[in-house]
């Protein structure tokens, strides 16, 4: 009998998703650092998983040889792990939808690098803008530096390359939604190195650019 076939998980690699294959996961964490996957029986378990927390579905216990379902990344992990060499993005909104705004900073010293405010938008819009300013700006500077977010979301936006808001559209929203636009069209034209890493909340602490407003 064949063996069944497996979904693989990658919560933190060079493009988090779902995938069909051993190959196809392994082309995902192949020497990167901290890369946290596991595989799953069936698609819908592994899509389920993927939208949940990485830490939810590892049982930690040591690691099992190569292979196994579980693997040396299946750990909580630890601050060691943060790479500081990275800049944070997060996003805060008074009310859903209600003032919004984003902002970017230096993951180890805090230091404001960028920050935008709109009257009218959403948490999730603030996170996917975030990232993608991040990308620009690094685009620009011709730097592949790492971007931490706390927001699977956002990841999932920018990975598909679309903001999938359903904020309506009129006067007070109309500039946000152009914003919102130019970012898609940039995604849509332009290559980036930068890996885009899940900050883990719930070992580190909240992100270093989180508002302070909880």
């Amino acid at each position: 009998m064949a063996d069944k076939k497996k979904y693989y998980v990658v919560w933190q690699g060079v493009n988090p998703g779902v995938y069909d294959s051993w190959d196809k996961c392994q082309q995902q964490i192949k020497g990167y650092p901290q890369a946290k996957y596991k595989s799953f029986g069936s698609r819908e378990e592994a899509e389920a998983a993927y939208g949940g927390n990485f830490a939810q579905h590892i049982q930690f216990k040591s690691p099992s040889r190569p292979g196994t379902s579980s693997n040396s990344q299946a750990l909580k992990p630890s601050r060691a792990q943060i790479n500081w060499d990275s800049i944070c993005v997060d996003a805060a909104c008074s009310g859903n939808p209600g003032v919004m705004e984003y902002q970017g900073v230096d993951s180890k010293t805090r230091t404001q690098i960028f920050h935008q405010k709109y009257p009218l938008g959403t948490n999730n819009i603030g996170e996917f803008l975030g990232i993608v300013h991040a990308l620009a700006m690094f685009h620009r500077e011709g730097k592949d530096t790492p971007i931490y977010t706390d927001s699977r979301n956002a990841m999932l936006w920018v990975k598909k390359k679309e903001c999938k808001t359903k904020l309506v559209r009129n006067a007070k929203t109309e500039n946000l939604h152009q914003v919102i636009a130019r970012a898609e069209q940039w995604l849509q034209t332009h290559t980036y190195k930068n890996p885009i890493l899940k900050w883990e909340t719930e070992a580190w602490g909240e992100i270093p650019a989180d508002f302070g407003r909880k």
